[in-house]
């Protein structure tokens, strides 16, 4: 399954950090906005340092076994379009998914507009996804808006 586009924006918008840190929602992160290992270890900021390439190893292990299995549940049409040749649609969900988590698409309404491929009504959803602390986070409207992109 090709997610490298999912990828690509994942470490564009994480950002690469070698030593565990507490995310802004206080939870241990690594890499690439890792919060547990490949072996489903979770990240403690007592861990020692991450190399970049063992970031993007953990990065992709994550999107394949984790995000994307879980947006393909949620949206299973998806997966019908990847299967098609669109990969795009895909990887903006799977990207959705790492930021905020699979449980955010499953109670969403972007989850009911995706299911209808209705695009233009779950690229409005995502933009809905910009806030954080009420304020409008320009690093999440970058996201959306490159995720949304995604979905033409």
């Amino acid at each position: 399954m090709n997610l490298e586009l999912a990828a690509e924006l994942c470490r564009r918008f994480e950002g690469y950090r070698a030593k565990p840190y507490l995310c802004p929602a206080g939870v241990a992160t690594i890499g690439y906005g890792s919060t547990y290992y490949a072996d489903k270890r979770k990240v403690t900021l007592e861990d020692p340092p991450m190399d970049e390439p063992t970031a993007r190893a953990l990065l992709m292990t994550e999107l394949l076994h984790t995000y994307a299995p879980g947006a393909i549940r949620q949206c299973p049409n998806l997966l019908v379009l990847a299967a098609q040749g669109d990969v795009r649609k895909l990887n903006a969900i799977v990207d959705f998914c790492y930021n905020l988590g699979i449980g955010r698409l499953q109670t969403s309404t972007l989850k009911r507009k995706i299911n209808a491929n209705d695009w233009e009504g779950a690229k409005e959803q995502l933009m809905l996804w910009t806030k954080g602390g009420g304020k409008v986070l320009p690093g999440l409207l970058k996201r959306r808006t490159a995720e949304c992109a995604l979905l033409d």
